[in-house]
């Protein structure tokens, strides 16, 4: 805040900090409530805690529905990182270099999966796939995996197109014309400089695809069980306090997620000359 502030200057700047604290607890206190729960002693939900305990941590990491859960989800989420990561590194060099009217419109329509509600979007792809016949139990896991890749896909665009946005084109045409073939240039020149955008958009879609329980509701079979997806029916048919610790382990996941995707973007600002 400048030294030269007046008074209502310097009382608008302490109430947009009290305000922007206050909206930064209210949304991270379900959060707040979550984990201390996930320490209960007991198998129902109150406060204060009759006591602590680590039995539901310990439920999480025995019980086989938990476990097959997370190796699912890990499995759909990596598969649909290097697919996404792969169609979104396309698809950004290609709109990187394209110059024309409908760009805009193309922008857009990759970026359609974003904007339209996650449920019309889980019914549009079940009702599609069922038209192909591809919701069976041996295709089943396909069809989630292509869903979520449509989801994932936008973020990567996003990431890697904004990379590029300062990327100097000219560097391709000198590699180029040293007599470097196409593949030798990206790997050797363009990756490493767009290498930031390209892992925080891959964290990006890790996470939605890990995160996503709607489209697996919709399209997942009986015997797929995402972590997501389990938790879900954990909270329909019987409310466990595993649950909580499930919760408690994907923020944790999430807040190092985060931080990892801070450090890059610092490190993309160093290598654009933006940061120190």
């Amino acid at each position: 805040m400048s030294p030269y502030a007046t008074p209502m200057e310097r009382a608008w700047h302490v109430g947009l900090r009290l305000i922007c604290a206050a909206v930064l607890l209210f949304l991270i206190a379900p959060i707040i409530v979550i984990m201390p729960l996930s320490f209960n002693s007991e198998s129902y939900f109150t406060y204060p805690m009759p006591g602590l305990s680590l039995q539901w941590y310990k439920e999480f990491f025995t019980n086989p529905r938990w476990i097959d859960s997370v190796v699912m989800s890990i499995e759909v989420a990596v598969a649909v990182t290097i697919i996404a990561t792969t169609l979104g590194i396309l698809a950004s060099l290609g709109l990187s270099r394209l110059a024309m009217r409908g760009k805009a419109a193309i922008i857009a329509l990759l970026l359609m999966p974003m904007i339209v509600p996650v449920i019309i979007s889980a019914v549009g792809m079940y009702f599609f796939y069922v038209s192909l016949g591809i919701l069976s139990i041996t295709w089943a896991p396909v069809g989630l995996i292509l869903a979520h890749t449509c989801l994932a896909a936008p973020f990567v665009v996003i990431s890697v197109t904004a990379t590029l946005s300062g990327f100097d084109h000219s560097l391709m045409r000198a590699g180029a014309s040293l007599g470097a073939p196409p593949m030798t240039v990206f790997f050797k020149v363009v990756m490493p400089l767009i290498l930031p955008g390209v892992i925080s958009g891959a964290l990006f879609a890790f996470v939605t695809s890990f995160d996503e329980v709607v489209v697996a509701v919709f399209l997942a079979s009986p015997e797929q069980r995402t972590l997501p997806k389990q938790m879900f029916n954990g909270i329909r048919e019987n409310i466990n306090p595993t649950i909580t610790a499930a919760a408690t382990l994907l923020i944790l996941v999430s807040v190092a997620l985060l931080t990892s995707l801070e450090l890059l973007r610092r490190r993309q600002e160093r290598l654009r000359g933006i940061r120190a």
